[in-house]
């Protein structure tokens, strides 16, 4: 998930920015309104973190100049205004939600987790592969139920390369180019062994073997 934070605030932009990141969020801290449009229009985000009363630009004319653009990336009004005029003033610029200055870090966790519940964000990390069945890319996890399996680098790295071509037949040269390269080829004897493995886990209706052909990972 890729944040905007536009916060004046250093101290407060790097406390927020430190434990988006312990969160595994990609975050962009900017200090400004110019700064925070400019980069705003460049790129693309999931979620706006924006305090109101910056320099050059406030949260307010960011947010309102957005939506009329037609841009919905959901926002997030981190602020010290705590009037009851302020808070309508904020949802009819367009704001998702807002949070009163002073917060606690658990609560901005909430509040990103019900915009990303709201919005159907998904974690491109975690992929989900079948009924209660997720894999964890970063960690090289899966998930099954309630119980948790620790793959080997090589296992995780075949799983992805399936999933990433989910329903089309993948060769034992295809899996040995791209995950090994040119260099320590594994025989086909290895590579059947991390197939048997991974089927082990998920079952083995949800990797089939194709005839002549190689395997192939099937994802609805």
């Amino acid at each position: 998930m890729k944040i905007l934070l536009l916060e004046d605030d250093i101290i407060l932009s790097e406390i927020i920015e430190e434990f988006l990141n312990e969160k595994e969020y990609e975050v962009i801290c900017c200090d400004n309104g110019e700064e925070a449009q400019d980069i705003i229009y460049r790129e693309v985000f999931d979620l706006l973190l924006l305090d109101i009363n910056v320099p050059f630009v406030n949260g307010f004319e960011i947010l309102k100049d957005l939506r009329e653009k037609d841009i919905k990336t959901p926002a997030i009004y981190i602020t010290s205004l705590n009037t009851s005029k302020d808070l309508k003033y904020g949802f009819k610029m367009g704001a998702d939600d807002y949070i009163k200055k002073p917060f606690e870090l658990d609560e901005l966790d909430a509040r990103i987790d019900n915009i990303k519940r709201l919005y159907n964000i998904k974690d491109e990390r975690v992929k989900e592969i079948g009924d209660k069945i997720l894999f964890d890319i970063k960690n090289n996890i899966l998930k099954i139920d309630d119980k948790e399996i620790n793959l080997t680098k090589k296992e995780a790295l075949i799983l992805e390369y399936l999933i990433n071509n989910a329903n089309s037949p993948i060769s034992i040269d295809e899996l040995t180019l791209n995950i090994w390269g040119y260099e320590n080829t594994p025989s086909s004897a290895t590579i059947r062994t991390y197939i048997k493995n991974l089927r082990k886990y998920l079952g083995k209706d949800l990797i089939s073997n194709i005839k002549g052909v190689g395997y192939r990972i099937n994802i609805l």
